[in-house]
């Protein structure tokens, strides 16, 4: 009768390393940018074009697209130095704006007034340094605090839009100082123009 108490044991134990096998989290996995990739441009669209009975094709730029869509094609997560709208950089572990980023949203705002039907996703973004939850929250407010200051210069509310990438998203990988500078940012999207109904 011994063997009683042991056996109930074994079947507890066994059904928990069971239970436990059957998990249904999984963590995801961001494959690392290759350099050759990084240098790589954007897909181009090329469209072709039926005219009086003669076929053309021209090719135009793909629209950009998030950090995190560059990431996962393996491309550059930094803004092209083509794009109208600049980045904006920040201090370690703070959200309020510099006088540079002012004036860099100040231009950016007029972009916006001269293209009154772009819609803009603002992406907030952080250095390593942190937890992964910190940095989240962080980048959120980043992009919040540069939302925010566009209001105040005249954009609607209705076209912002706002993502927190925090650490996830990096521009740089090297340890230092001035690599984190670089991934404290928040990076400006010009979202594809919505359907009207």
């Amino acid at each position: 009768m011994s063997y009683l108490p042991n056996l109930s044991l074994m079947i507890i134990l066994s059904g928990a390393f069971a239970f436990a096998g059957c998990s249904s989290t999984t963590t995801p996995t961001t494959p690392e940018p290759s350099a050759s990739a990084a240098a790589t441009p954007a897909p181009a669209e090329t469209k072709k074009k039926v005219d009086s009975g003669k076929t053309t094709e021209s090719t135009t730029k793909a629209p950009p697209s998030s950090s995190l869509d560059a990431l996962q094609r393996g491309e550059s997560t930094a803004t092209p130095a083509s794009s109208p709208l600049k980045d904006v950089y920040f201090d370690f572990d703070r959200y309020d704006l510099r006088a540079d980023s002012r004036e860099i949203l100040k231009a950016n705002s007029a972009w916006l007034k001269a293209n009154p039907s772009a819609q803009v996703q603002i992406e907030g973004h952080c250095d390593e340094r942190g937890t992964t939850e910190y940095n989240v929250a962080l980048g959120s407010r980043r992009a919040e605090s540069v939302k925010d200051y566009l209001v105040t210069l005249g954009t609607s509310t209705d076209r912002l839009s706002t993502i927190s990438y925090g650490e996830e998203v990096p521009v740089c990988r090297e340890q230092t100082e001035e690599c984190w500078q670089k991934n404290r940012r928040v990076r400006f999207v010009v979202q594809p123009a919505r359907p009207t109904t």
